[in-house]
């Protein structure tokens, strides 16, 4: 792509125009562009030479050609079957979630105060009462970067409410969300200690998790369904136990399935988190997240939150009321560095999302749409099952939305069974081969309600085939 002349003017650049931009020089004194960059860059850090790209694309037509023609190197959900999951779900998307996602006033108001908010404060707050209601828990943040950042962020919570500094990590987590705990936790919670699971089950090991809290214990970390798919039944005796030793327990939890399963506040747990991407939201390309953490309306969790909260209270007008955010002095906002925690990147755009979605599914919505996962989940792993060397589920617990499927019997691995999968247009399941190399050929599969009875039977045949 050719250079632009010298006269060019950037369609997305303001003051761009050679007369603009030698205006706004005279004016500071300055003789050239070169002089601002002169002074403020050491000479020995310039890069002295033309960056070998492209040149702009300067009409919007011309840019939508290129970026559409990058996409469709790629093969997507649309025009493939997906049983990908492992944090990030296809879940149907309803028309309006976009179309309220996309109001300017939601879109563009990034951050803002009440004399700019255009609706979206109570917006917030109407997702917090959704989320509260569906977590049995009062208090719920504005959604922050991922799960990931939730979880650590609830650990760091607990660490200060307790005065303690190790956390324990029960059963199977995501090894990239993992990593994310232990860095952003490390600064106060030096020590994580893990706790294993019956490998026939899939379940929490009690009587490793009875031996491995201490009185140090800050707080025990768990998910309900776990990273690889198995419901834990055992939540109310993992509170008691920790709630012994003066621990806290936080619960990393699948929304999408307490239309069916118990919220952690009903088997004790302290604090809940996890993410709003299946509410609502596309997957792109891994993108489309939010960390939820909700915990009690009391002091001591209220005082410990960094992420934004809103609430509703009267004005200055007697019969009227207004929403506002809440016990703002806590927030690194207000305090910066003598705050207890740093707030984050704010995902609220897909709490605005997640909170449309709530209200269109309602309770009976999200019950039903729970319901039809466990089918369908139970249904395809009896297909798999009689697929010779295939064991499916790999473990023999109950399972929400996803499941492991061992290929060992078969002799393949499980990257060439999903590459002979994409010539039957279906995505196969996350490999664990890498991070659980423990479980063998074995790989994690989802399913939602997206998948139709025909989608999982093509599954089935395929592997049939392949293997």
């Amino acid at each position: 792509m050719a250079s632009p002349p010298r006269t060019f003017v950037y369609p997305y650049i303001p003051n761009s125009a050679p007369d603009v931009k030698a205006a706004m020089l005279r004016e500071a004194g300055l003789e050239s562009v070169e002089e601002i960059y002169s002074r403020e860059i050491p000479d020995h850090l310039r890069f002295k030479r033309r960056l070998a790209i492209p040149g702009p694309i300067p009409s919007e037509l011309g840019l939508r050609r290129h970026i559409e023609g990058l996409l469709a190197q790629n093969r997507n959900c649309h025009d493939n079957v997906s049983f990908l999951g492992g944090g990030c779900w296809q879940h149907y998307v309803p028309a309006v979630c976009n179309t309220i996602g996309s109001r300017d006033e939601f879109l563009t108001a990034y951050v803002g105060e009440a004399f700019a908010d255009h609706g979206k404060f109570q917006a917030q707050f109407e997702y917090a009462s959704c989320m509260a209601e569906l977590l049995d828990m009062e208090m719920v943040n504005t959604p922050t970067y991922d799960w990931g950042m939730a979880a650590a962020t609830t650990i760091r919570m607990a660490s200060r409410i307790t005065s303690r500094g190790e956390a324990v990590i029960a059963g199977p987590v995501s090894p990239d969300r993992l990593a994310v705990m232990r860095n952003y936790a490390a600064s106060i919670v030096p020590t994580f200690r893990h706790v294993g699971t019956d490998p026939a089950t899939g379940l929490i090991d009690m009587a490793e998790l009875a031996r491995t809290i201490t009185d140090a214990t800050a707080v025990v970390y768990f998910e309900n369904p776990g990273y690889l798919g198995v419901i834990q039944p055992e939540g109310a005796e993992i509170s008691r136990i920790a709630h012994e030793h003066g621990a806290l327990v936080s619960v990393g939890v699948d929304p999408m399935s307490l239309g069916i399963l118990e919220p952690p506040a009903r088997y004790g747990a302290d604090m809940a988190c996890g993410d709003v991407q299946p509410m609502g939201q596309a997957m792109s390309f891994g993108g489309g997240l939010g960390g939820f953490i909700a915990t009690p309306d009391e002091p001591r969790f209220v005082a410990e939150y960094p992420s934004l909260l809103f609430g509703i209270t009267t004005t200055t007008e007697p019969g009227e009321y207004g929403f506002g955010e809440v016990f703002f002095d806590r927030t690194s906002y207000a305090s910066r560095e003598m705050a207890k925690d740093f707030v984050g990147t704010m995902a609220q755009l897909y709490g605005i999302v997640a909170g449309v979605y709530l209200s269109l599914m309602g309770p009976q919505g999200m019950a039903e749409l729970g319901e039809g996962i466990l089918q369908r989940v139970a249904y395809v792993t009896r297909l798999l099952a009689d697929i010779p060397g295939v064991r499916a589920p790999l473990f023999s617990g109950p399972h929400f939305k996803e499941f492991v499927v061992n290929f060992d019997g078969t002799g393949k691995t499980v990257a060439d069974i999903n590459h002979a999968l994409l010539d039957h247009n279906i995505f196969g399941g996350k490999d664990l081969s890498r991070d659980f190399p423990h479980l063998g050929a074995s790989a994690l599969y989802c399913v939602t309600e997206i998948h139709t009875k025909a989608h999982l039977d093509s599954l089935a045949g395929a592997l049939r085939q392949i293997v």
